[in-house]
């Protein structure tokens, strides 16, 4: 599929999206009411507890569970459990959560008193999914500056003199309620990187993000910061306009960063809390690289190893062309399944099969969109979808939406995969997860239920109601 189509195909989706009918909306039934409950005596725990049942797949199209149910201790009976991790699938099988905690996984599990029931009825059940490497909450209105954070300028008139800020933080401007959360909540999209970028008037070290869950609280970071480093041709005019310069520079911040050298002497790249700031994740932190021609990924796992780097790569359109030293390296890459044409010089290479031939050679592959990620980061399903359509399996294309960025972001432990013992943040679909006609029937953040509303959905409702006596703005 070229841009153009892929373009088309989105808008098509964004349009249908925008003219859906209103989800009818049920309440949680007390099972206590059931006639079987009546009949037993409603001594069962399945009696004594909130019960409801995920619509038939006769009624998907009609109904959809949008409750917020009281607490954050579930019981989802008779899902289709695609785990993400050893146990692969498990049909007809049941997943507890206490505490916001998975607690137990099998069939046939006995719900305790005051947990709310589920009846998936065999749906897809998931991980909550990776929005990738994102502006969510720091980025509100692309063409409104006041309200995007993502990346530091000082000064962009040419001649730009060479200065690096690791220190920035784009962490420190997120807001837990801007409306993309919901967006991307409704996409069945839990987690995501916030990014540092490259502009100009900025520098190839563009700063430090970290992983947020979209729960919309104001603690939602989870996991250790992370540094973004930019490389490629587009960048060159932040490298005195020469891929070389982008090195040189490069190099010598982080031969300031090791250096008792006193600070401030002449042509210093960096500050003194910059100097500590690199120095830290020198052989400690994690650091994202972006970057997409095969000879700087060569470069880039030069570099890492040298310095002992722990690195993810960020776009990769040419991967695929040093699939095997990347495999040797163990350096796990997030890409753009939707690459098929040059997108610049660096990515003359770009493949549909990228994602195939990279997990074939071993490669830890996870996704992440180009382009405008932020608002439209549902799409990253439409990523691995098209890279199971050309050869990555099914399992793969799952993985890289959940465990392996999980993994490759440092929050393995507690995210990507449903396990027992970690956080419950569990999406039940209406299909195939990876299939764009899917949708998200019900997210789960830490067990508890995510209202299944958005602007856009708020929106959609005000204006499919008749008009009255008041403007469609009042309830």
């Amino acid at each position: 599929m070229n841009r153009i189509a892929q373009s088309a195909f989105a808008f098509t989706l964004l349009a249908a999206s925008v003219i859906a009918p209103a989800q009818d909306v049920g309440a949680p039934k007390d099972r206590s009411e059931r006639p079987e409950c009546k009949a037993h005596g409603a001594q069962e725990p399945e009696c004594t507890s909130a019960y409801m049942r995920i619509p038939s797949t006769a009624q998907r199209d009609n109904r959809v569970a949008q409750q917020i149910f009281r607490g954050d201790h579930v019981l989802i009976r008779s899902a289709t459990v695609h785990t993400a991790g050893t146990a692969g699938t498990l049909k007809d099988t049941d997943v507890l959560v206490q505490g916001g905690i998975i607690r137990a996984i099998g069939k046939q599990l006995a719900a305790p008193a005051g947990t709310t029931l589920i009846d998936a009825n065999g749906a897809p059940l998931t991980p909550g999914l990776f929005a990738g490497i994102t502006g969510i909450g720091i980025e509100e209105v692309s063409a409104e500056p006041s309200t995007n954070d993502t990346a530091l300028a000082f000064g962009a008139t040419p001649p730009q003199a060479a200065q690096m800020r690791p220190e920035f933080d784009v962490t420190m401007a997120y807001n837990p309620r801007s409306s993309l959360l919901p967006v991307a909540r409704m996409g069945g999209l839990s987690f995501t990187q916030l990014a540092a970028g490259s502009m100009p008037g900025g520098s190839i070290i563009a700063g430090q993000g970290g992983l947020v869950r979209l729960d919309g609280s104001f603690d939602a970071f989870t996991g250790q910061r992370a540094l973004f480093v930019n490389l490629g041709g587009n960048l060159a005019p932040l490298g005195g306009n020469s891929r070389a310069g982008e090195y040189m520079l490069l190099a010598q911040a982080i031969a300031e960063a090791r250096s008792a050298a006193p600070v401030g002497s002449a042509n210093t790249l960096l500050t003194p809390i910059g100097r500590s700031t690199l120095a830290g994740y020198l052989g400690h932190g994690r650091v994202l690289v972006g970057v997409d021609r095969a000879a700087d990924i060569l470069r880039v796992i030069d570099i890492a190893q040298r310095e002992k780097l722990n690195i993810v790569l960020v776009g990769a359109a040419e991967g695929w062309v040093v699939a095997g030293q990347l495999a040797a390296a163990n350096v796990p890459v997030l890409i753009d399944g939707l690459e098929n044409l040059p997108g610049s010089f660096d990515s003359l290479g770009a493949t549909l099969e990228n994602a195939a031939r990279l997990h074939a050679a071993g490669v830890a592959i996870g996704f992440s969109q180009r382009g405008d990620a932020s608002h439209n980061a549902r799409k990253i399903r439409q990523l691995a979808g098209n890279a199971v359509a050309n050869g990555l399996p099914w399992e793969a294309g799952l993985a890289g939406l959940t465990a392996v960025p999980a993994k490759a972001l440092g929050v393995g432990d507690r995210l990507g995969s449903i396990e027992v013992g970690k956080l419950a943040d569990l999406v039940l679909w209406s299909g195939d997860p990876l299939d764009v006609s899917s949708t998200a029937r019900q997210i789960w953040l830490g067990g508890k239920a995510m209202p299944m509303q958005s602007r856009q959905t708020l929106l959609r409702d005000r204006y499919l109601r008749a008009a009255g006596a008041l403007p469609r703005a009042y309830p």
